[in-house]
């Protein structure tokens, strides 16, 4: 296969990443590329880049150093995404290379970048300023999975948490409208998807540019369309978390009963430090919200532990939070430095040995709450979307409306549908999954 207008694509990081990366894909394939399934074959090798933690960013460079030797045979590389936008043209002093930079906010233009590129031109750069009101919108979406899709609703973020990059890489908040939204998960349900997932880095701080639905309006509109049985949305940010959020989760069905709600820290000294904005109390409050609600909501959320000036006393409230709150789910990081961000000139005070040992017994003690959260679904029935099989134990794989693991069997010969729905029975409980037996209707 000739490697004319072929590519590869590889994808680090976030769940917007991800969706990212199927808009480009879908904009490449629309200007008459192919995509391939590895480098070795591909003329233009692309990496879409996080640079939420200081891993991600490493292994990028990484992998860019292990395939410079296919510079040589004509490939052409690009780096786009969150990395791209933080280090803009230092990254063709880091690596040769390297012909395209972009950010996010100028996937847009990739169609007249990838014509420069046809042409010859070595260092093309798409790196917006982060005042752009230009939302990502394109027809070019190749989904990747067809029975769940995305849908970036929101994109950037103006909170500007001291430790957090994502204000520098991806610009200021920009939401589309409510109207644009309903029309492409209306075009996705009339595709076949039923699972519907909106994103946006504070996906909850969406404001509808055209003034018509809020936040949860927008949330019960998808759900009530024909076709849909589950809306989901992720991440939210507490300063913009709602009643009426919680509200729509209780009236409407296929708004699925999960929230990840990200603390960063129980102690509200950190928090401050963090410009969270919020107190520990205040987020609190938004959780007795969520178990006021009717249905029984999951929740989860995110933690980073080591923040400099952390004490161990402010940790042990981060510890404590767990238990007050009830996860059923924490993801948990030591604090990393990034660039540009007003932490780094933090002293850091918490070495890496006391970091590791703190995530160590976060982890610990939530495993624990998990096994006591997890089990109170024993005997329970419950709706498991079908995502996979396992044929070692003979067991469907799927998820649950709140998001969880469910691993079952079945009785019939025939497997269920990838992206069907099948009435479940759990009969065994794990920290981070359930197992059970599908019921014959």
């Amino acid at each position: 296969m000739s490697t004319e207008k072929t590519f590869y694509i590889e994808t680090f990081g976030c769940q917007m990443n991800a969706h990212d990366s199927e808009k480009v894909i879908g904009t490449l394939e629309h200007e008459g590329y192919t995509r391939v399934e590895d480098e070795e074959a591909a003329g233009l090798i692309l990496y879409n880049t996080c640079s939420i933690r200081d891993k991600a960013e490493q292994k990028v460079f990484h992998r860019l150093n292990e395939y410079k030797k296919m510079q040589g045979e004509g490939k052409k590389f690009a780096v786009i995404g969150c990395v791209a936008q933080q280090e803009g043209e230092k990254i063709f002093e880091k690596a040769p290379y390297v012909s395209l930079v972009s950010g996010s906010a100028s996937y847009r233009n990739l169609p007249e970048m990838l014509v420069r590129l046809e042409a010859g031109e070595n260092r093309i750069t798409g790196l917006d300023d982060r005042q752009t009101d230009e939302t990502f919108d394109t027809e070019f979406t190749a989904r990747s999975n067809p029975h769940r899709g995305y849908i970036t609703i929101i994109e950037g973020c103006d909170k500007f948490c001291s430790y957090c990059v994502v204000p520098y890489t991806r610009g200021k908040e920009r939401s589309r409208t409510s109207d644009s939204v309903l029309a492409e998960a209306r075009r996705m349900a009339d595709m076949g998807y039923t699972d519907i997932q909106l994103l946006g880095q504070n996906v909850n701080s969406y404001r509808d540019s055209s003034g018509k639905r809020t936040f949860a309006e927008v949330l019960g509109a998808i759900g009530q369309m024909a076709g849909v049985r589950r809306v989901r949305f992720t991440t939210s940010h507490p300063r913009d978390f709602t009643q009426d959020i919680i509200d729509v989760i209780d009236a409407v069905p296929q708004v699925c009963d999960h929230v990840h709600l990200p603390v960063q820290s129980g102690s509200s000294i950190v928090l401050k430090a963090m410009q969270r904005e919020y107190t520990r109390e205040w987020y609190l409050e938004r959780i007795a919200w969520i178990k006021a609600a009717k249905r029984e909501i999951s929740m989860t959320t995110d933690i980073i532990v080591g923040f400099p000036g952390e004490t161990e006393e402010d940790f042990e409230q981060t510890a404590s939070l767990l238990d007050e709150v009830g996860y059923d789910g924490v993801f948990a990081f030591q604090y990393s430095p990034r660039p540009n961000t007003p932490a780094i000139h933090m002293e850091e005070t918490v070495g890496v040995e006391v970091k590791a040992a703190r995530l160590q017994r976060l982890m610990d003690r939530q495993r624990e709450l998990q096994r006591i959260s997890y089990g109170r679904h024993l005997g329970q029935v419950m709706e498991v979307m079908v995502e996979g099989y396992n044929r070692q134990r003979g067991q469907v794989t799927g998820r649950s409306s709140q998001n969880k693991t469910v691993n079952f069997t079945v009785t019939q010969p025939i497997l269920p549908a990838l992206g069907s729905y099948q009435t479940v029975r759990i009969t065994q409980t794990f920290p981070n999954s359930l197992v059970g037996e599908a019921v014959s209707a």
